[in-house]
């Protein structure tokens, strides 16, 4: 038997059955999000601040509010007051592992041979307040730095507007560095100082590699555009109705280049989409005739 969700803060309106179901399609039709009937507290916490800024008294009124025409803006912030946003610098740290240790260096040899071009584009779909894109980027100086003759960019996108602000600012607290690998952080990462002592920011080298966009992976049409050599998207099509994950995966995919990689997050897998990749790790696909490299 479920435990009943803690009742809500004082003064908090009651979400009622009816409005979570309609909150639940609402979401998932605009962002491909499934939110269970488990997640009602969730659902009452987060939004109960945007009832109290607007001076609604209803989540039913709510509702009504940002389904109006000619209130997007509210619709953008309803869809940031309900995103997750659990992060890490490295976080599974065996994809950068392999990253690092097998994918840079198969990329080296082969542009070395004149198989491929000295071009790096990746994309981290849904990069939070930006420690995987940052991460990634990392790895890619590493292995290819200024001078090198390579040209690198990492697309970081999200649905939160807020998150991207603070990934765009590239600003944390210091004590988010210690899963970094000290080389790493050396190079790439200032310690701050005076009024920002405390606080770490992302160097000159890695700003001039990342790019910024709110995305929507719902809406294919919204997604960058270009081939990709190496696409992360972990940890949040596990929020994903089984429809909206498959197509999101299949379009993924097909913007991979021939020597590409896709990264899903430890909790997902591609049971049930088809999809023609081959696993060469733990959640970690390659296209399927490449596979045996």
């Amino acid at each position: 038997m479920q435990a009943p969700s803690p009742p809500p803060p004082s003064g908090t309106p009651v979400l009622s059955r009816r409005e979570l179901l309609l909150f639940q399609a609402l979401v998932e039709k605009e962002a491909g999000i499934h939110l269970s009937a488990a997640k009602d507290a969730l659902v009452a916490n987060r939004l109960s601040r945007r009832l109290r800024e607007l001076g609604l008294h209803s989540f039913g009124a709510y509702y009504s509010y940002v389904t109006e025409k000619g209130h997007e803006a509210e619709k953008v912030r309803m869809l940031d007051s309900l995103c997750t946003h659990e992060t890490s610098f490295f976080r599974e740290p065996q994809h950068f592992d392999l990253l690092r240790q097998r994918i840079l260096p198969e990329w080296s040899a082969l542009a070395a041979a004149g198989r491929r071009p000295r071009t790096l584009r990746v994309w981290s779909a849904a990069c939070s307040t930006g420690e995987e894109p940052y991460s990634i980027a990392m790895c890619l100086l590493e292995a290819f730095p200024k001078g090198s003759g390579w040209s690198l960019e990492v697309v970081a996108s999200d649905l939160s507007t807020w998150a991207l602000q603070r990934s765009q600012q590239g600003l944390w607290n210091l004590d988010r560095s210690r899963t970094i690998p000290q080389t790493l952080l050396k190079d790439f990462m200032l310690k701050g100082v005076r009024t920002q002592e405390g606080l770490m920011k992302a160097g000159p080298e890695l700003r001039t590699v990342m790019r910024f966009a709110r995305v929507n992976l719902n809406v294919p049409s919204e997604w960058p555009s270009g081939a990709f050599d190496l696409i992360f998207c972990r940890n949040v099509l596990i929020y994903f109705g089984a429809d909206a994950r498959s197509r999101v995966i299949q379009g993924m995919v097909q913007k991979l280049t021939p020597t590409g990689y896709f990264f899903l997050g430890h909790a997902e897998s591609l049971i049930g989409v088809d999809v023609a990749v081959r696993s060469v790790s733990a959640n970690v696909y390659t296209p399927r005739q490449l596979a045996g490299r």
